[in-house]
C-alpha cells in the first residue's frame, strides 16, 4: 500500500466532501498540520466540524480556515490566543462545542480504539453535563461521554517511515496521537520520511497501521507568546 504522496493536495485528493468531521492534532502552535490545513483551504471545502484542543491563532493554524468561513462547528477546549474564533463564537456565527481537555482526548482515544463511550467525573455539576447520562459508581457522580470517530484525521509529526510509523516530538505528542487514532482516514504530515526500519521499535510513539497516507515537508516553527527579559 502506497502511503507517501508528493504533496498536501495529493495526500488528500478524494477524502474532502463539504460538511465533513475532521480531527485535527497540535497543542498551541505546536504540532499543527499546517500544510494540511492550507491545501484544505486552497480546496475550498465547507461546513467543516473541526475536533481540536485550540484554533491556532489568527493567521495560523486552524485560524485560516476560520477566516476563509469553511468552519461550521468546533469541538475545542480553548479559545483564548485567537480573535476571530472568539468573534465568531460571540457573534453566532460559529458553533462551539467546549470539552474539558483530558475529556477531549480521552474522547478521541476511546474513538480510536473501538470504545463508543466512557464515564467520567470531569464537568459534573456544570454545564458541560448537560443533557448527558449520568451514573453513580461506589458513591460518586459521573457523565457519559461519547468517543469521537472522524470522517479525517490530520496530524504532523516530527519523523516517520515509509510504512508510517510516527515519532513526535515533546508537546507534539500531547493531541497529535491521539487525533490520528479516532480518523477514518489518517493523513500525516512529517519533518523527515526515513527508510523502514530504521526507527527503534521502542520510540515509536504511533504505529503505522493508523497512518494511511503520508507527506514530508517544510514547516515554520513559531512561538505563540514570546517573553524576552530587558536588555
Amino acid at each position: 500500500m502506497k502511503k507517501v504522496f508528493g504533496s498536501a493536495q495529493e495526500a488528500l485528493d478524494g477524502l474532502l466532501f463539504d460538511g465533513m468531521f475532521i480531527a485535527a492534532g497540535g497543542f498551541g502552535l505546536c504540532g499543527i498540520p499546517e500544510l494540511l490545513i492550507d491545501a484544505i483551504r486552497a480546496a475550498g471545502t465547507r461546513d467543516l466540524t473541526f475536533a481540536s484542543n485550540n484554533a491556532g491563532v489568527d493567521d495560523f493554524g486552524l485560524g485560516v480556515l476560520l477566516q476563509s468561513k469553511q468552519v461550521k462547528k468546533m469541538i475545542s477546549s480553548y479559545v483564548g490566543e485567537n480573535a476571530e474564533f472568539m468573534r465568531q463564537y460571540l457573534s453566532e456565527e460559529l458553533e462551539l462545542e467546549f470539552n474539558p481537555q483530558g475529556t477531549l482526548a480521552e474522547r478521541m482515544r476511546a474513538g480510536g480504539s473501538g470504545i463508543p463511550g466512557f464515564y467520567t467525573k470531569t464537568g459534573v455539576g456544570t454545564l458541560i453535563a448537560e443533557g448527558k447520562e449520568h451514573k453513580d459508581f461506589d458513591g460518586e457522580t459521573y457523565i457519559l461521554e461519547r468517543g469521537i470517530v472522524a470522517d479525517l484525521s490530520i496530524v504532523k509529526a516530527w519523523k516517520a517511515d515509509e510504512t508510517g510509523n510516527l515519532v513526535f516530538r515533546k508537546t507534539a505528542r500531547n493531541f497529535n496521537p491521539v487525533a490520528a487514532m479516532c480518523g477514518k482516514v489518517c493523513v500525516a504530515e512529517v519533518e523527515e520520511i526515513v527508510p523502514r526500519g530504521s526507527l527503534d521499535g521502542d520510540a515509536i510513539h504511533l504505529p503505522g497501521i493508523y497512518v494511511h497516507r503520508l507527506i514530508q515537508g517544510e514547516h515554520e516553527k513559531r512561538i505563540e507568546q514570546r517573553t524576552v527579559r530587558a536588555a
